[in-house]
């Protein structure tokens, strides 16, 4: 299978919103457009990919940002963000995660950014172990807990 990555700046590009829908089933269409929208009208902060087939079919994503905030497990400042990666299932084994992430990581080094991060659920492990095939490391363990204030 023969693609093309290109970083996406628009806010309205389907495709992207296809992948993001598929990643995040839990959330709406137009909470998801409203974070694409927040992410390009921030070039700065945030970078997207987009990995097109020769269909023009979008077939997986990279989404990454630039934080500020301590990153558990990381040690410098500021971090380039691994905050998504996504390929269509048929696409999936082919390279196509790895050529994503790495225009991600590419991008953070541009923002002279000395390490890169990402996360999981800690029961994904499906995601635990792409991570591990890309070159992550694990680095940090956590589980966070809530409660109500009000009655």
């Amino acid at each position: 299978m023969r693609f093309t990555i290109f970083r996406c700046e628009r806010a309205d590009h389907d495709g992207w919103l296809a992948l993001r829908a598929a990643l995040f089933p839990h959330r709406d269409a137009a909470t998801l457009r409203a974070e694409m929208e927040r992410f390009v009208a921030r070039p700065d902060r945030h970078a997207q990919f987009l990995a097109i087939d020769e269909e023009g079919e979008t077939m997986g994503m990279s989404e990454v940002s630039l934080r500020d905030d301590p990153v558990p497990g990381t040690r410098s400042g500021p971090i380039a963000f691994l905050e998504a990666v996504y390929v269509v299932p048929q696409a999936r084994q082919r390279g196509l995660a790895r050529a994503l992430v790495a225009q991600a990581r590419a991008w953070g080094r541009t923002r002279d950014c000395t390490e890169f991060a990402s996360d999981a659920l800690l029961a994904n492990e499906a995601s635990h172990a792409m991570h591990r095939a890309l070159g992550f490391e694990e680095s940090y363990r956590i589980v966070c807990f809530r409660q109500p204030i009000a009655d």
